[in-house]
């Protein structure tokens, strides 16, 4: 009944009072009325992360999500070490302060952060776990912003070559043709393939399912890796030596990896093969909202981010336009 109280209260006040002021108002309440209303018994507040926890399960959340949602509010808890109900803006500001100080963090993780936090700490305010999330006061962080690399004509027709066996050959050409995320190709299985159409289901982040499309090249050489396959795997993609199990993340990267090592191609990795397709396309004139349907991207803003302008392109067109 107390808290209940001095919540109410606390609501009608929280458009003109500071939050200093919120706060002194709080201990003056509590101090007062303390003998007079008695206090209800507080849910436990270890129940509210698993709570926040199984509503973003409800919402379609994979479990990977939910397994870096949960780490990094853990983390944040196990820190503060005070209650969820009484952790303060100051509190917050500290814990982000000295995450940041380690000196290996980014600014991108510890914006992800932040991010994660205001989204546990509003839905405890919407579900009137608390009168105001106290992150409302913390920006965002500013981030630099990169050049990331995309793969050169020449680097993708030196990794082609360099396969020494028809499965790297093909995995290269269906990432570099379709531009999905790794965890998509290691997820298709042969059933998922259409080789007459020359396209392909994937199922994306929060198991959102796509088509996308490969070219011809990567039709024939999908068709002669599997025609050589002797094993009865469904798995699109298996590892070379028995069991021939199907091919993991870490597989591809590791392979990967060995290929640009060899090349001398600066960081080769599944992800770049995405954002040279995203660029490509944007270069060549397809329509934005298009490349976001192709990469599966819930906001155009994630596809912008992807595609790399071609600086030969922004050139020309300055001399066209201004120059």
């Amino acid at each position: 009944m107390l808290n209940t109280v001095i919540n109410a209260i606390k609501g009608e006040m929280v458009a003109v009072l500071t939050e200093n002021q919120m706060k002194t108002l709080e201990q003056v309440l509590t101090k007062h009325l303390s003998g007079i209303i008695p206090a209800e018994s507080e849910q436990k507040d270890t129940d509210l992360l698993p709570a926040f926890i199984a509503a973003k399960r409800v919402e379609g959340c994979s479990e990977k999500s939910l397994r870096y949602y949960e780490s990094t509010i853990r983390n944040m808890l196990n820190t503060i070490s005070k209650p969820e109900k009484q952790i303060t803006t100051e509190d917050l500001r500290s814990y982000l302060d000295t995450y940041q100080r380690r000196g290996t963090v980014s600014k991108v993780t510890l914006d992800n952060v932040r991010r994660i936090l205001s989204s546990f700490f509003s839905w405890l305010e919407d579900e009137d776990y608390i009168v105001k999330s106290p992150v409302r006061r913390i920006h965002k962080v500013k981030t630099g912003k990169t050049v990331k690399e995309t793969y050169t004509d020449e680097s993708l027709e030196l990794m082609r070559d360099h396969c020494d066996n028809p499965r790297d050959l093909a995995l290269i050409d269906l990432l570099a043709s379709t531009g999905i995320r790794v965890g998509e190709l290691v997820k298709l299985n042969r059933d998922d393939v259409d080789f007459e159409n020359r396209e392909c289901i994937v199922f994306g982040k929060g198991n959102k399912e796509r088509k996308v499309y490969f070219d011809a090249r990567t039709k024939i050489h999908l068709q002669k890796y599997l025609a050589n396959r002797t094993d009865d795997n469904e798995a699109l993609f298996v590892s070379l030596i028995k069991p021939f199990e199907r091919l993991q993340i870490s597989g591809v990267e590791i392979r990967l990896r060995k290929i640009g090592r060899e090349l001398g191609i600066h960081k080769t990795h599944p992800h770049k093969f995405r954002r040279t397709l995203a660029t490509m396309a944007i270069d060549k004139g397809m329509p934005i909202e298009q490349v976001q349907q192709l990469l599966g991207h819930q906001s155009i803003d994630t596809t912008l981010q992807y595609a790399m302008v071609n600086q030969a392109n922004v050139k020309n067109s300055c001399k066209k336009f201004i120059g």
